[in-house]
């Protein structure tokens, strides 16, 4: 199982290039919200993402048929299959499909037709208001556009949703299901209800005069993750697929795991016991020691269970832990949720493919409980042959994908 495309829309720009370049810059994507605004509100800074145009990817009477998480997902996808140089022929249309979840949904579309219900009057609702808020339209819309005819479907499964679907697509390739699955996640819960909703469990940071600032895993001084918004999606391939159509393989997808904490609808055991099981299920699933591991995309949130992921890892790997660089991408995109799993796989990917370790900004004050190596605030050259990439969600789920450079 291999992957052959990319495609992503962050808070640090349209595309995977620009993204990557921001990423090893150690640029931050925070700023105050603009998409409404934010006085009153106890967190005001989000990762937004800025310069997306969805007329770009999607015809402009559709662009209102759909809320903007779709629109992420169908121009992150178009892109990945883009990337991929691939063109789905009519006579293998059934061997390809669509695995593109979200943690949320179409909550923008909720908030603005709830307005117009109590405004109104019923007869205003927009008869596209359904398909344009539940999440399965996501892979339903890539598919339409693409033609996919394969499995179609979509984790719900919180900051977990973009490993998830990365994963299960992983499983239905290797089941002989499909050829060829575009997976990610995706994500637009920038809004009024979804910040007050995280604020009012807080959840986020309220630095809201150091914006760029204030998303920082690992360090004593965090305070909360910073929401984000976004896609990232993969385009997955069998092997033998890839080779007969000559296609650039940037890495091997080499072991899935999910499992469930059963503890609490939001915060992790504190010995990460539920992460501890899927890191080591997914090891094994992929058959690697656990010293061919040479990078971790950690989940990382910015939140006091950046501890417990550190124990975590700590546990698995054992005296080895400090041998391998971990960071957090999210301390420069933010949290993306439902996308977080989908951008992440990117990056892990890019990084054993490039040879360049994301770093984690912000890291200025270690917390004396995360201890390892986090790449702090600069990237940094190495070579890695695999990459494991975790993301953890409210309501106890796990989910962990290990990636493999093709050489090694």
């Amino acid at each position: 199982m291999v992957v052959t495309g990319l495609g992503a829309v962050t808070p640090l720009g349209t595309g995977v290039e620009k993204t990557w370049n921001a990423i090893c810059a150690g640029q931050s994507g925070i700023a105050r919200i603009t998409r409404f605004d934010p006085a009153g509100y106890d967190a005001q800074i989000a990762g937004e993402v800025k310069d997306f145009d969805p007329a770009q990817f999607i015809e402009k009477k559709e662009i209102k048929k759909m809320d903007a998480f779709i629109h992420y997902a169908v121009g992150a996808a178009q892109m990945a299959v883009d990337d991929a140089g691939y063109k789905i022929a009519p006579e293998e249309a059934t061997r390809v499909g669509v695995y593109i979840g979200s943690g949320i949904g179409g909550l923008g579309s909720i908030e603005y037709y709830h307005k117009i219900l109590q405004e109104k009057g019923p007869g205003r609702v927009s008869p596209f208001f359904i398909p344009m808020t539940i999440i399965n339209l996501a892979s339903g819309q890539v598919a339409i556009r693409m033609g996919a005819k394969g499995p179609n479907s979509c984790a719900v499964t919180a900051c977990a949703t973009g490993n998830h679907c990365i994963g299960d697509a992983f499983r239905l390739i290797q089941r002989d299901e499909a050829d060829v699955m575009v997976a990610g996640g995706t994500e637009a819960a920038i809004t009024p209800l979804g910040v007050a909703g995280f604020a009012s469990a807080k959840a986020l940071s309220f630095r809201n005069d150091e914006p760029t600032r204030a998303s920082r895993p690992f360090d004593r001084d965090r305070d909360g993750f910073v929401l984000g918004e976004g896609a990232g999606v993969l385009v997955l391939e069998e092997l033998d697929h890839a080779r007969r159509r000559g296609a650039r393989i940037y890495a091997e997808v080499i072991g899935y795991a999910m499992n469930s904490d059963a503890y609490h609808i939001t915060a992790p055991p504190e010995e990460g016991e539920g992460a501890v099981r899927c890191m080591e299920l997914a090891l094994k699933d992929a058959g690697v020691a656990k010293d061919q591991v040479g990078y971790i995309n950690a989940h990382g949130t910015s939140t006091m269970a950046d501890a417990i992921e550190t124990k975590a890892i700590k546990q698995v790997f054992g005296e080895q832990a400090y041998r391998i660089p971990v960071s957090s991408t999210k301390s420069m995109t933010g949290h993306l949720l439902g996308a977080a799993g989908g951008i992440e796989a990117i990056f892990s990917i890019l990084a054993i493919h490039h040879g360049l370790l994301p770093p984690t900004i912000n890291l200025e004050h270690p917390d004396p409980a995360c201890d390892l190596d986090y790449v702090p605030n600069q990237v940094r050259s190495a070579s890695p042959s695999v990459a494991l990439s975790n993301s953890f969600g409210f309501g106890g789920v796990n989910a962990c994908v290990l990636f493999r450079r093709m050489d090694a």
